[in-house]
């Protein structure tokens, strides 16, 4: 579509003829004769670019610049002058206007600036664009869920994403801790500065060092030139380290002594740098077990939980299925320009008896797969994978209740006291400890529950 220009002179003949000139070249152009004129129009009608007289009357172009600055910022501002007055418009330029025309002018220097001038805007308003679509992707609205699991994750969220705290997000493959990441950033002060993400799992370790902090040309067969690293490229703003339960115990060390330092040097490199970082880590594996195990460094894992955040699966969270289903439902089918509107009953009864192993993301792609198959506006249950309808993997008739609410109760019991038991090497007093439960209690449970002690725990 060609852009709309909007031209402002007293002399009538000239800004006709300046405006016809404008069409000729492919715009559209609307000729006023005054300021006042110019205002009015930009009131009822969408202009990409102001090109003024500055010499008019009652108000002159330098109060209209002002003007169109102050209400319409994102509308370029070409001021026209007398040669005699240049020095003027070198200074209105300074106040806001893009550039400026000196009378007597050809139309080819005037279609030049123009075309400088519009380009410029369309970046920016590019830029706008997608910054809002960002923000609105990554909003508090689509972080979907009324469940109370989910609840806590959200005011948790609240809670932190206005401070500069380090964070970690746990939660089981696929329940969305990317888009919780992205949301503390783009809902934090650092939303203008960027969000880099870095699966730590999916680069080989002698990689991840390079791609987390750089290296300098030379530092390594095939560092043909420096290199930027995605701590420099985060500096202001929020660094994601996905999988960070991964990540070899050496990079780990680095790592650390980048969150106590806020400094670190590229792979090759005498020089240091400094970054102003906020971390966001992210991981499915149990993290205090891995520090037992010495997989993380203990001291690492205490820098990086000072604030953490459990996701809950979605089997947890079933209340959500029937929300997060249409609002996938919606996004997908306008995405693929389909008329799915809703779900049949048998279709919404099946996701909510499903297990989803697979979390938010199996869901999603549940969902997509059935908007492309759908020949109805309604998704019936026969446009659904078939795995949503494999005993194994469907939850209770009763809605994820228990069918024996003793025996599941007790094969819970069992699990914990195991955990506790192997933990503390068999020693009661320490399992009990670490259960929150009295020895006596404890070990009335062991003998309730037929748990036998040995140099292997077992049940």
């Amino acid at each position: 579509m060609s852009h709309s220009i909007l031209v402002v002179d007293d002399e009538v003949r000239l800004a006709d003829v300046l405006a016809a000139a404008l069409e000729d070249l492919g715009y559209r152009a609307t000729a006023v004769h005054s300021a006042r004129a110019a205002l009015a129009e930009l009131e009822q009608a969408r202009f990409d670019l102001v090109l003024t007289d500055l010499r008019l009357p009652v108000m002159d172009g330098r109060a209209l610049l002002r003007e169109v600055r102050r209400r319409w910022p994102e509308v370029p501002v070409i001021i026209i002058t007398a040669f005699a007055a240049v020095r003027d418009a070198v200074d209105l330029v300074k106040e806001g206007a893009f550039d400026y025309i000196a009378k007597p002018f050809e139309i080819d220097d005037v279609s030049a600036t123009i075309r400088r001038a519009l380009r410029l805007a369309d970046v920016v308003r590019d830029n706008e664009r997608l910054r809002s679509e960002l923000e609105g992707r990554y909003s508090f609205d689509t972080l979907v869920g009324n469940s109370a699991p989910f609840r806590r994750v959200i005011e948790q969220v609240t809670e932190v994403c206005e401070t500069k705290a380090t964070v970690l997000l746990n939660g089981e493959s696929g329940t969305g801790k990317e888009l919780v990441a992205r949301a503390i950033h783009f809902n934090s002060p650092r939303r203008d500065k960027p969000f880099i993400a870095v699966n730590c799992a999916a680069i080989p370790e002698s990689l991840l060092e390079s791609e987390l902090f750089g290296h300098v040309k030379g530092a390594f067969t095939g560092a043909l030139a420096n290199r930027i690293g995605r701590f420099a490229a985060a500096d202001g703003g929020t660094l994601f380290l996905d999988e960070i339960g991964d990540m070899p115990l050496p990079i780990q060390a680095k790592l650390l002594r980048v969150i106590q330092e806020r400094s670190f040097e590229p792979v090759g490199a005498t020089r240091t740098q400094t970054v102003d970082v906020r971390l966001v880590a992210a991981t499915h594996t149990d993290m205090r077990q891995a520090v037992d195990q010495g997989r993380f460094r203990e001291d690492l894992f205490y820098r990086l939980n000072v604030f953490p955040i459990q996701l809950p699966p979605l089997r947890e969270r079933a209340d959500d299925i029937p929300l997060l289903a249409a609002h996938f439902l919606a996004e997908l089918a306008e995405a693929m320009g389909k008329r799915a509107t809703g779900f049949s009953s048998p279709a919404m009864a099946a996701m909510s008896a499903y297990g989803w192993p697979g979390n938010i993301r199996e869901l999603h792609n549940c969902i997509e797969r059935a908007v492309i198959v759908a020949k109805a506006q309604t998704i019936d249950a026969a446009d659904l994978p078939q795995d949503l309808f494999n005993s194994s993997s469907r939850r209770s008739e009763r809605d994820g209740l228990p069918r024996d609410l003793d025996a599941e109760l007790e094969r819970i019991e069992r699990e914990f006291i195991l955990e506790a038991l192997r933990r503390s090497d068999g020693v009661q007093v320490r399992a009990a400890k670490l259960l929150g439960i009295a020895e006596r209690s404890l070990w009335h449970r062991i003998k309730k529950l037929g748990i036998r002690l040995g140099r292997a725990i077992a049940d």
